[in-house]
């Protein structure tokens, strides 16, 4: 038994005016045939359970090509071309048994807002009708009819921070396997209520999203039913499927997968109220960090998630700390060009000039920042443990860092990284548990890494591409009514 494994995977912020090209999925990860085993063979991802899978289960995998970039602006057209196209030339060349692929379901191009449907629309006919094809999708997947339409399962990660991505994985490659056998016949049923839920509400590890997850894991085990996946949804995507969702895998009775599908998403309709979220605004949120004595005390620049296709150099909270002169608060902004001038004058240094704010007036201004080079590193390191990502080779590129003397630790990098893994920062010398701040332009995915050593938590309603508040955006696409757009 042979099975392919490939991927495509991007989070497209449709708000964001920037697009995402092959050359960042090249700084992602960009890997062909053999190529991408030893980048995902270890890493605490989905396509790792795929390869773990094909031990464990009994095939053979024949890798074709696996592509990730960071969340950014919506993907060029011709990079979804072109990996399409690079796997449907080995589905045609290789005898395969069957496909495995790792998509994330909130891809955008210029030509599709359902991104991801298409590229399962073009597998699925290089494919067959006859062949099992089974997709792993994120947590924040948008998922839509077409996905389920063209391939046989859906299995989505069920937790937030993404932590379970290799065990979705293992799951996947079991179904698949079993379904080459003639063991099972899966197919696939979705459920949409019209809802969003901010990506504070949907913390797997707070109720009532918890509770949710129980009763998915408690449906699974219902017999005929192999898995249950309920779906947060990406809000800063403006395409009809947006919103949360719950898939249902069936061994061959499509009824029973819409039924479980459909109780699970009036029970998530039940409690829409509940997943609401409002928090302090920067000059509160700050004043609150340097008052608290449960340290260190983090800081989520939640209009800046990087993790949701941000630019990563907002300075609201920054510039607050620095007016509330706080002292001991570590910071990360990406700004390519401020690195090449810590890099020209060398550590020792001194280093005056403005950092961050370019990209947005809502990200605030460039902040004029008078400190010491520290250091200069290649911003690279390995991440072991599971994190949400679960990326195990990480590079933020090359990173300055920056001291403003009894105040602030500031972190300057050239590539946009989200905070997912603390070897961000103790790669650089740098020890997190013993700052009194730490600012994480996230939203909930940080936890992972920034959870077990946070004294405290504080998340701020900045402004920005990934703003809390659905109603800050401009929706044209969407499905309406919708809650909480329209109460």
């Amino acid at each position: 038994m042979r099975i392919a494994i490939a991927g495509l995977m991007h989070e497209s912020n449709t708000f964001s005016p920037d697009r995402t090209g092959l050359d960042q999925f090249r700084e992602g990860s960009l890997a062909d045939g053999p190529a991408l085993i030893p980048v995902w063979r270890e890493a605490h991802h989905e396509v790792g359970g795929f390869l773990e899978g094909a031990e464990r289960f009994g095939f053979e995998a024949v890798p074709t090509t696996m592509a990730w970039a960071t969340p950014g602006g919506p993907v060029d057209d011709a990079v979804l071309d072109e990996v399409t196209a690079r796997i449907a030339d080995a589905l045609a060349r290789l005898p395969v048994d069957g496909l495995l692929v790792a998509l994330h379901g909130a891809m955008v191009t210029p030509r599709f807002l359902d991104a991801d449907g298409e590229v399962l629309r073009r597998l699925r006919a290089a494919l067959g009708p006859d062949r099992p094809l089974v997709c792993s999708l994120d947590f924040h997947a948008n998922v839509s009819p077409l996905m389920a339409e063209h391939a046989d399962a859906l299995v989505g990660y069920q937790t937030y921070p993404h932590v379970d991505q290799r065990e979705r994985g293992l799951l996947a490659a079991e179904l698949i396997a079993r379904a080459v056998r003639g063991e099972i016949r899966p197919v696939t049923a979705i459920a949409q209520p019209p809802m969003i839920v901010n990506l504070l509400g949907q913390d797997t590890g707070s109720e009532p999203m918890r509770s949710l997850m129980n009763e998915a894991r408690s449906l699974e085990r219902r017999p005929g039913l192999l898995s249950v996946s309920l779906m947060g949804g990406f809000p800063y995507a403006d395409v009809p499927e947006m919103g949360s969702s719950v898939i249902a895998v069936a061994d061959g009775d499509r009824s029973l997968a819409q039924a479980a599908a459909d109780e699970l998403a009036d029970r998530l309709w039940s409690i829409r109220h509940d997943l609401d979220a409002r928090r302090p605004d920067s000059a509160e949120a700050v004043r609150q960090a340097i008052a608290s004595d449960r340290t260190p005390v983090v800081l989520v620049d939640l209009g800046d998630n990087i993790g949701g296709g941000t630019p990563g150099d907002g300075t609201v909270i920054l510039s607050e700390l620095i007016r509330q002169q706080a002292r001991d608060a570590v910071v990360v902004i990406h700004d390519p060009d401020a690195v090449a001038e810590a890099a020209r004058l060398g550590p020792g240094a001194t280093f005056d000039r403005p950092v961050g704010g370019r990209s947005h007036p809502d990200y605030g201004g460039p902040v004029p920042v008078r400190g010491v080079v520290r250091s200069l590193h290649d911003g690279t390191w390995i991440e072991d443990a599971p994190r949400h990502g679960g990326r195990r080779h990480n590079d933020q590129g090359p990173t300055a860092v920056i001291d403003l003397p009894g105040l602030i630790t500031l972190v300057l990098n050239t590539l946009r990284t989200p905070p997912f893994s603390l070897g961000q920062l103790t790669s650089l010398g740098l020890d997190p548990s013993s700052s009194s701040i730490l600012v994480a332009k996230a939203a909930v995915a940080y936890k992972a890494a920034y959870g077990p050593i946070a004294g405290s938590i504080i998340e701020v309603n900045t402004p920005g591409l990934t703003a809390i508040d659905p109603g800050r955006f401009a929706y044209r696409n969407i499905r309406r009514p919708l809650f909480p757009i329209d109460r």
